[in-house]
């Protein structure tokens, strides 16, 4: 008949594999682990203390199955005869010696010992153990139907043993495998919450080392950025006053003084500077340790452009500031860091051409930094020089973070424009 209806024989056959697939492998879960209990696939190896659980729930099945056993035999009222004593106990021993797959195959085990029990008494404590395996291994489902089945099982265990008040039997079969199937929710919860707990707690821990991680890249950058465009500028007025000397021809000495004389304070001036980031990266972790350099200000910019002219770089200059002294701290610094980066990428790449320079904002308005130079003649001729080439990149990091916009590169014109928005 089956065959004749393809869809019935399909859905009787979906329906054998689905309930063949509950009796299946189960994960073998560890005692005192389980961090996916509902995985039905993954078989783990039986842990040591798998082993001392699993022989002392046989050890007991015997024990206890053993001592019912004697009862129903010492029962004169109801006397078992020596076939059906056998029977018991070979029955009730196949059960016990069960419980070894019970991790494995929790379903099955669970149904043997039902349909096993309805003939023995020796094997009902080892259907207790089955059944609350099975609610620890699957869902509630297939736990309370084999629960159910205990009773009737029951009933014909005491029919085959030629009891007479069958009845008796359904409430105390019932309350065991009651109990039997709440102590296993019971430990499926207890297991279920551990691995959550446990989840979450790796979880956490991964996060917090992400997050250490993230927040010391970042401070590596900005330490990165900072010992930039700190040395950068210095450096770079070195290098060029030693070039100068370098080439230059009868020059006055007054002048040579005046040169080395400028060589020792700039050099002097970034040695200060790197103390003061080397105590930054040497400080104890909450420790706030004052620097010995003042940070740069909105009216700091005036001298940093007179410092660069004396290096010989030609600068037009021009600063429409209102409350230039009011303006923030962070502001300011990252107004002076964009114009000492700037003029630094000229004094190095476009030496000798005219560098304009401009600052103009208010409070409530913004403040508006724009520096440009056009390209040096035979610059492309002449080898680069030392660079890092993160310069601008550092720059527009710090107007990134300022909220602010920065804008770089050649215009129509050709020359080349550093122009950065911060808020104020």
């Amino acid at each position: 008949m089956l065959r004749e209806d393809p869809d019935a024989y399909a859905r009787t056959m979906s329906w054998l594999r689905r309930w063949w697939a509950r009796t299946a492998a189960a994960a073998v879960l560890p005692a005192s682990d389980s961090a996916h209990p509902d995985d039905e696939q993954a078989v783990a190896p039986r842990t040591a203390r798998d082993w001392t659980v699993d022989a002392g729930a046989f050890v007991i099945a015997v024990a206890l199955g053993a001592l019912l056993l004697r009862l129903a035999v010492d029962d004169t009222a109801y006397g078992m005869t020596s076939g059906r004593v056998a029977t018991d106990a070979a029955v009730g021993a196949l059960c016990c010696i069960s419980l070894w797959w019970r991790r494995r195959w929790p379903l099955g085990v669970a149904l043997a010992c039902v349909l096993l029990g309805a003939f023995s008494t020796f094997g009902t404590v080892a259907g207790l153990f089955a059944l609350s395996s099975l609610a620890v291994h699957r869902p509630i489902r297939p736990a309370v139907f084999v629960s159910v089945l205990f009773v009737p099982s029951a009933v014909v265990c005491s029919i085959w043993l030629g009891r007479s008040n069958t009845w008796s039997v359904i409430l105390p079969t019932l309350a065991l495998a009651s109990a039997a199937t709440a102590w296993g929710m019971f430990i499926r919860a207890r297991r279920q919450l551990l691995s959550t707990l446990r989840d979450r707690a790796e979880r956490a821990e991964a996060d917090r080392l992400l997050h250490a991680e993230r927040a010391r890249l970042a401070e590596r950058t900005r330490i990165a950025r900072e010992m930039h465009d700190v040395l950068a500028h210095r450096i770079s007025l070195v290098a060029l006053h030693a070039g100068a000397l370098e080439v230059a021809r009868d020059v006055p000495p007054a002048q040579v003084r005046e040169s080395a004389a400028l060589l020792r304070t700039t050099a002097h001036q970034a040695l200060e500077e790197l103390r003061d980031v080397i105590g930054v990266l040497r400080e104890e972790p909450g420790k706030d340790r004052p620097s010995t350099v003042p940070q740069p200000t909105l009216s700091d910019i005036p001298r940093l452009v007179e410092e660069t002219r004396r290096s010989g770089t030609k600068i037009d200059f021009e600063m429409q500031v209102d409350g230039a002294e009011a303006a923030p701290g962070p502001l300011g610094r990252d107004a002076y860091r964009i114009v000492q980066e700037a003029l630094t990428n000229v004094a190095k790449h476009a030496r000798g051409t005219l560098a304009q320079v401009r600052v103009a904002g208010a409070p409530d308005h913004g403040l508006h930094v724009s520096v440009r130079n056009p390209t040096a003649l035979g610059a492309q001729d002449r080898p680069a020089p030392p660079g890092s080439g993160t310069g601008l990149l550092g720059l527009q990091e710090r107007v990134t973070l300022a909220n602010g916009v920065l804008v770089h590169g050649p215009n129509a014109s050709g020359d080349f424009v550093v122009e950065a928005d911060l808020p104020w």
